[in-house]
């Protein structure tokens, strides 16, 4: 039996008067002793769904839009960026590695372009690949896979670059083995900032900060998918990645979580929300 119950029933040693003024004020404030009680008892679930978004996600990301050309250079710091707020990696897919990179990173848009700096504290640090196209997820990587019309919810692009600024990128449709590969033309475009040097070998142990910052154009997007694009109010599904499969410090992290038991960044059914403002 809850408090309000006590009450209505008649508790002994409660004054007439007291128990009158419980009954008509409780309901006017909008305390109630039974929510309060099953509140102490949620399942983790149930605390989850109510800290998510409206929209039923956990992980958004609002994306603010660039007035004037910027230039593509790296630097953090830029007054462009410097009132856009970051995202956070901060999800680890299987075994959590000895040292924990700390990845944040950044994203705006115009007509014609998306525009992404990453900034990674990181330690075993390497970038070998070179070769568009290459094994980059073995080097110092950070990624960004997007679904650019959420009506096609399998259809998935992915951009991974390393440290050294070296590009891979295709078009998925998920559980299906074939893909398109963008070819060099198409990722000449991809204007690339780094901070560290193209080749990095051996690997670099001693703490680091690094930057990427890049400017994709939406133009060759739509050779290889439908692209909605980027307005106030429209919304894309994606996420955010950081790894180095083939260092001596292996790890696998993401923006929005991904439940499964292996790393695996190919599931988009796991991407969060990306809303452009």
């Amino acid at each position: 039996m809850n408090f309000m119950n006590c009450l209505l029933s008649g508790c002994p040693k409660v004054p007439k008067a007291i128990l009158f003024t419980l009954i008509i004020f409780f309901p006017l404030t909008g305390i109630s002793f039974r929510g309060k009680a099953n509140n102490m008892f949620m399942t983790e679930q149930q605390k989850s769904e109510i800290q998510r978004d409206s929209s039923g996600h956990e992980s958004v990301y609002r994306v603010k839009r660039l007035e004037k050309p910027m230039k593509i250079d790296g630097d953090w710091d830029k007054k462009q960026w410097r009132h856009v707020r970051p995202l956070r990696l901060s999800h680890f897919m299987g075994q959590i590695p000895p040292f924990r990179p700390s990845v944040q990173a950044k994203m705006m848009y115009d007509d014609s372009n998306l525009y992404i700096i990453f900034r990674v504290h990181d330690r075993f640090v390497r970038s070998t690949v070179q070769d568009y196209n290459g094994p980059v997820s073995g080097d110092a990587c950070v990624e960004f896979f997007f679904s650019p019309d959420t009506s096609l919810r399998k259809r998935y692009f992915n951009l991974e670059i390393n440290a050294g600024g070296t590009a891979l990128m295709a078009c998925h449709v998920f559980l299906q083995k074939e893909y398109q590969k963008f070819s060099a033309e198409e990722l000449d475009q991809i204007e690339i900032a780094h901070s560290l040097p193209r080749k990095i070998d051996p690997e670099m142990q001693d703490p680091v900060t690094w930057t990427l910052e890049y400017r994709l154009p939406l133009a060759i997007l739509e050779k290889h998918s439908s692209v909605i694009h980027p307005q106030p109010g429209t919304v894309w599904r994606a996420n955010f990645y950081k790894t180095s499969s083939k260092s001596s410090n292996p790890h696998w992290i993401t923006w929005a979580k991904v439940e499964n038991e292996k790393p695996n960044f190919h599931l988009p059914q796991f991407f969060g929300l990306i809303e452009f403002e």
